[in-house]
């Protein structure tokens, strides 16, 4: 008998009746029993693993065949096909790596339930996750004019309660207004939108870059808007990967989605490396290496990932390395997509430059020869300041791209209909928040700023803290929201993660983990020189308890294993 649960069991198999399913047929028919109300179905495969072989393709002009699929009733067959093991998937998904929601974070998934069943039972009463770019996750405050004016998306009845809202909720007039302007341009957010995403907020996007690159226009068919910035990569790869004779050229160290989505798609990465002593900046001759030795193996170097500002390593680029950049991707004519999730979050001293307003500098400045470049820009809700991850919101700009291609990227769109319509309202937000002289402006200030001070503040104190620990060196961030020390285990501790068939990178985030409940990523997830050992963190989490718990640690576990 189907088990099902309690409140659906009176209406199970609908339109079946009294009819089950059992495990073992009474006779070889396939069709319902005469002198029962049961009905068996084999599954396909049973069928398949059960038919006699002198039924199938038999040369026998003699053979007996009494039915389309003939199978015995044998005891000794099974009727029932075995159940999936890793082996019958698709192998690329079965190979696909991301360290981000890998091994250490899954445990520390399980710490925090033994925590809430059996406080007390831990070294540490609080599991801190510095493993991911979470920020709501980890205490910080949405915008209140954004959640205002999701509010009013999710239920537009509140609009029948203006007064209300402002007098007795707080509701600044500016963001109802702009929850109207929304609610015209979307309709419903619980229905589809178009594919590409709402043409009115791809405007309020292409408004956005058009203003951030200094009048370069940008135009909302260019313009998608998507699940994240994840969806985006995994689109554009989707497209230009055609097997492993496809080369990406990728950051390393760099975030797992490139080498998991790449993996996925049977294409070929062509890491690259950062120059750690220089602050992570990227080196144009090891650019140009790569891509010349990929063509010299027969894989044809086909696209060039950028991250900027970096992730993991929170470095931004200056106008010269990304003028280098496309003075490569031109040369081999390769598509660059420029992941540029972080560009909200530049610390005082540093400036973030757009890739496609230095791409327009170069094509006035020489013209034909970037004239073929094709750029996919890419932003985010999740990151920045918003930090509004689990909405799903981002965009990505498809700069030089043919009309044909563009069209081929639309009918890859449509395949998974829409974005989410609140994260494509969220993208508006972000795009055009309030502007001076409005209701909200002095408070959506205020909130930005306090996170942005935050930032800088916790910061400042981990990489104080990783230089001043013994074996560990730690480049200051410019940008973004993490740090990535460069830490020189111990010989012992190297030797046990031998023992343990696992990286000494892995054993150390493991070993921190367990003592003190701070989850962060190996370096080994993102790629890193041979023979160097890093750990990738957020400065996200709040207060300075956290970072006291991993200093002492650490101190502990060079006595252990010097």
């Amino acid at each position: 008998m189907i088990k099902t649960c309690n409140r659906h069991s009176s209406h199970s198999l609908r339109g079946m009746s009294q009819t089950t399913l059992f495990k073992s047929p009474s006779s070889s028919s396939l069709f319902r029993s005469t002198s029962s109300s049961s009905l068996y179905i084999p599954p396909p495969t049973a069928l398949v693993r059960s038919i006699s072989s002198s039924s199938i393709l038999s040369n026998s002009s003699n053979a007996s065949v009494t039915s389309p699929l003939s199978y015995s009733t044998s005891r000794e067959k099974s009727y029932f096909a075995e159940r999936l093991e890793p082996e019958d998937l698709n192998p690329n998904v079965v190979k696909a790596k991301y360290a981000v929601r890998g091994a250490i974070p899954s445990y520390a998934d399980k710490l925090k339930i033994q925590l809430l069943k059996h406080p007390g039972t831990l070294p540490f009463e609080s599991v801190i996750n510095s493993n991911i770019g979470n920020p709501q996750q980890l205490g910080q405050k949405p915008l209140s004019f954004g959640r205002q004016v999701l509010s009013i998306l999710e239920y537009p009845a509140l609009l029948d309660h203006e007064r209300t809202l402002v007098d007795s909720m707080g509701y600044a007039p500016d963001s109802i207004e702009r929850a109207k302007t929304l609610l015209t341009d979307i309709g419903s957010i619980g229905a589809y939108s178009n594919s590409q995403g709402v043409h009115g907020i791809r405007q309020t996007v292409a408004d956005f870059i058009t203003n951030r690159d200094d009048g370069e226009v940008a135009y909302p068919d260019d313009i998608f808007l998507t699940a994240g910035a994840s969806s985006a990569v995994s689109t554009i790869l989707s497209i230009l990967c055609k097997g492993q004779q496809t080369g990406v050229l990728i950051p390393i160290p760099q975030y797992p989605l490139y080498t998991a989505t790449l993996t996925l798609n049977d294409a070929t990465a062509l890491p690259y490396y950062l120059d750690e002593s220089n602050g992570w900046s990227t080196d144009i001759n090891e650019i140009s290496k790569v891509a010349q030795d990929s063509l010299e193996a027969g894989i044809k170097p086909t696209c060039l990932v950028v991250i900027n500002p970096g992730n993991p390593t929170g470095s931004v680029l200056t106008v010269e390395a990304i003028k280098n950049v496309f003075d490569v991707a031109a040369k081999y004519g390769l598509v660059v997509i420029a992941d540029e999730v972080y560009q909200d979050n530049i610390f005082p001293g540093s400036e973030f430059h757009s890739m496609k307003k230095i791409l327009r500098i170069l094509q006035k400045e020489v013209p034909n020869k970037y004239d073929n470049i094709q750029l996919a820009s890419l932003h985010s809700c999740s990151k920045g300041l918003l930090g509004e991850c689990g909405h799903r919101g981002g965009y990505c700009e498809f700069i030089g791209f043919t009309p044909e291609v563009k069209q081929v990227i639309t009918k890859l769109s449509s395949i998974s209909l829409c974005s989410s319509v609140i994260g494509q309202a969220l993208v508006d937000l972000m795009c055009c928040p309030p502007k001076k002289g409005e209701p909200s402006y002095e408070l959506d200030q205020h909130e930005r700023q306090t996170i942005r001070t935050n930032h800088k503040k916790r910061s400042n104190k981990l990489y104080e803290m990783f230089n001043s620990l013994e074996g560990v060196t730690c480049q200051k961030p410019q940008g973004a929201m993490y740090m990535f020390p460069n830490i020189q285990l111990p010989f012992n501790a190297i030797k046990m993660a031998q023992n343990l068939d696992i990286t000494p990178d892995e054993f150390y985030c493991r070993e921190l983990l367990k003592a003190t409940g701070i989850c962060t990523v190996p370096g080994s997830g993102f790629g890193q020189q041979p023979g160097t050992y890093h750990v990738r963190t957020t400065f996200l989490a709040p207060g300075v308890e956290w970072m006291k718990r991993w200093e002492k640690f650490h101190i502990e576990f060079f006595e252990k294993y010097r």
